[in-house]
């Protein structure tokens, strides 16, 4: 693996497996290597961001860690691909950011990055930093359950809902992820159902679409909080034996 040092930002010579995978439609878990993850090699920290822009003739990365500098945080193409790479040592969760890309033609645009895992809450529509690690899982006896479970020969009753029209507080703010994790399983529950179809639940912009306008399809909606307070509703579903389907467009 090669470096090439910027005391700003660095670049790394290695993802080519990846990529070549990607390219060829074949890299399922593709999204371990797109967007960002935390990096750490030997003595070197920090977070590396790819994104795929075939046809840009340059990418700059900005975001709140350089000021939503234009220019200072240039992106790499990988040799051969359509990706487009960068380290940064001073990004922290939570941070939000944007691609400037500048295609052949020398139009600009800033786009959000498809494989984030969070992003800013409608009307804002930045990607965020933010790292799925670290949740503690308790549906354990659940996942045993349904692996032994014979699913063609069970009852099966499906409580389809749209989280932001369930249940809203005054002013139509929407419950939390957590909140939901206790109303909507009570009800559930008490109903007898055994499963919750959640409409989609993929970042998206506008309220009226009910999710059916993904703009991230690996962000849950931050509008009812962080990917592990989504964690912690699955979680509590499982807990009280019950499953999740996700509605997918």
């Amino acid at each position: 693996m090669a470096l090439e040092l910027n005391k700003d930002y660095f670049y790394i010579d290695d993802g080519e497996v990846d990529a070549y995978l990607f390219h060829e439609g074949t890299n399922y878990r593709s999204y371990e290597f797109m967007g960002v993850h935390p990096y750490k090699r030997n003595k070197i920290e920090g977070h590396r961001f790819v994104v795929w822009a075939p046809r840009a003739k340059e990418v700059y990365l900005t975001g709140e860690f350089n000021f939503w500098d234009h220019w200072n945080l240039p992106m790499k193409r990988i040799e051969g691909t359509g990706l487009w790479q960068i380290v940064i040592p001073n990004g922290q969760e939570y941070h939000s950011y944007k691609y400037r890309i500048i295609a052949e033609t020398g139009e600009v645009r800033y786009k959000a990055d498809p494989y984030a895992f969070h992003a800013d809450t409608r009307p804002l529509n930045d990607s965020k930093i933010y790292d799925l690690k670290g949740y503690n899982w308790g549906d354990k006896a659940w996942l045993r359950k349904r692996k032994k479970a014979e699913h063609y020969n069970e009852p099966i009753s499906i409580y389809e809902v749209n989280l932001l029209s369930w249940k809203q507080k005054e002013e139509n703010n929407p419950y939390t992820y957590r909140e939901l994790a206790s109303d909507l399983v009570k009800y559930v529950k008490k109903m007898e159902y055994t499963h919750i179809e959640l409409m989609p639940i993929s970042e998206y912009p506008l309220d009226a679409s009910w999710g059916y306008q993904v703009t991230g399809y690996y962000a849950p909606t931050s509008r009812f909080g962080t990917p592990k307070d989504f964690m912690y509703l699955i979680d509590e579903c499982h807990k009280n034996d019950i499953g999740v389907i996700l509605d997918w467009v």
